[in-house]
């Protein structure tokens, strides 16, 4: 069941991409928007699970 956010708050996102310099761009051009947060970012599906569980992102960027 989808959830509806505050007009005024971030979308969370968690970045996911085993290329480390696209992950970090990525992360970068992200960040340029006020309206999206990047909470955290992983190199594989392991890590991608754990910081998924740990962060709770409203959304997984692969």
């Amino acid at each position: 069941m989808p959830t509806t956010l505050p007009a005024n708050t971030p979308i969370r996102i968690l970045v996911v991409d085993d290329h480390t310099l696209f992950r970090r761009g990525l992360t970068a051009l992200l960040a340029r928007d006020a309206g999206l947060l990047v909470v955290g970012d992983a190199a594989d599906a392991g890590q991608a699970l754990r910081k998924a569980q740990e962060l709770q992102p409203d959304v997984i960027l692969l």
